[in-house]
């Protein structure tokens, strides 16, 4: 009696390959997995080009004594060691001196621009979440600032800070009668505030942006069971919203922190290329003791002891952050 195997009715069956057929041919393992990183090649390579090599250069040229006798090759200046650092942190010569005022102005410049932009950016986003005629025109209307280019826009608040035919004295003096003469915006110690504002106008709108995308995932529940439980609208704000946007508001600081201390567009096109000495930020500064001196080596070796500055300010804020949400998170 010889016994027939009867296939499984919902197992397909399956067919072997004859000796002479060809099988269908089998992507590669490998080509799966070089094939993200052959794609991210090209930008790779633009971010090596664009940033990395002249990084490179820039520390190499802080070791050198290059000025201006050597632009036509200054891979023939001679090495100077440390000598362009030592002139740098001396705060004793006038060099370290402007340097150090420098860094203190734009120390200040950057606390006071970022606190402004986030507080300006969060109130604005919690107020725009509730629905009420005319939130979409006010949400375009703040996104303004961050969507026009940074030269118009800087060239239009210098016509408006003029002394004699702009804008802000025109209101200030002419309209309601504050001050005896009208203010010099671009020079003395006013440049400090002019472009403090002209930062935080500018930089608001993207703290505002981030924040506004940080509501959407909050639910709604959360703010409903607390107004029933008696919870104001500063309580709601204090311990749920906020909280919700911890992690948000760590990235958004340490952007805005980034950017700010960094800035060189809104006060080189605000002022020119002679700052005022109130509103002398470190990055117009470092351009100063470069093209203006001619002292390449010098300017390099500022350049270098700023992005170690921001390196181990960003260490130390991303260490502190991740140490107080494993705390929060225990």
């Amino acid at each position: 009696m010889t016994e027939t195997a009867v296939a499984h009715p919902t197992e397909p069956a399956v067919r072997k390959a004859t000796p002479g057929e060809a099988r269908p041919p089998r992507r590669s393992g490998r080509r799966r997995i070089a094939l993200p990183y052959l794609l991210l090649l090209p930008a790779l390579l633009l971010e090596l080009l664009v940033h990395l090599v002249p990084m490179l250069m820039g520390i190499t040229m802080s070791f050198r004594e290059l000025t201006q006798f050597y632009i036509r090759n200054w891979s023939e200046a001679p090495w100077s060691g440390l000598d362009n650092y030592t002139v740098a942190i001396d705060f004793d010569a006038p060099v370290g001196q402007a340097l150090l005022t420098s860094f203190l102005t734009t120390c200040l410049f950057t606390v006071l621009s970022v606190g402004l932009c986030w507080l300006l950016g969060t109130a604005a986003a919690v107020f725009l979440q509730e629905n009420f005629r005319g939130r979409g025109f006010l949400r375009t209307l703040f996104l303004v600032p961050y969507a026009l280019p940074v030269y118009a826009a800087v060239i239009t608040w210098a016509f408006m800070f003029q002394r004699d035919n702009g804008l802000i004295n025109h209101v200030l003096h002419d309209q309601l009668g504050i001050g005896d003469t009208p203010a010099f915006w671009l020079i003395g110690d006013n440049s400090f505030w002019a472009l403090l504002i002209v930062s935080v106008w500018k930089g608001w709108p993207f703290a505002f942006l981030t924040v506004m995308a940080g509501l959407q995932n909050i639910p709604r529940d959360m703010y409903e069971a607390a107004a029933l439980d008696g919870a104001g609208v500063w309580k709601q704000i204090r311990h749920i919203t906020l909280p919700s946007l911890r992690s948000i508001n760590q990235v958004l600081v340490l952007v805005l922190f980034l950017w700010t201390f960094n800035d060189f567009n809104t006060p080189f096109v605000l002022f020119g290329k002679a700052a005022p000495e109130a509103a002398d930020l470190i990055s117009v500064h470092i351009y100063q003791s470069s093209f203006q001196t001619w002292n390449f080596g010098t300017g390099s070796a500022m350049s270098v002891l700023l992005l170690l500055f921001l390196l181990v300010v960003t260490g130390v804020y991303l260490l502190l952050t991740s140490r107080g949400r494993k705390a929060t998170d225990a």
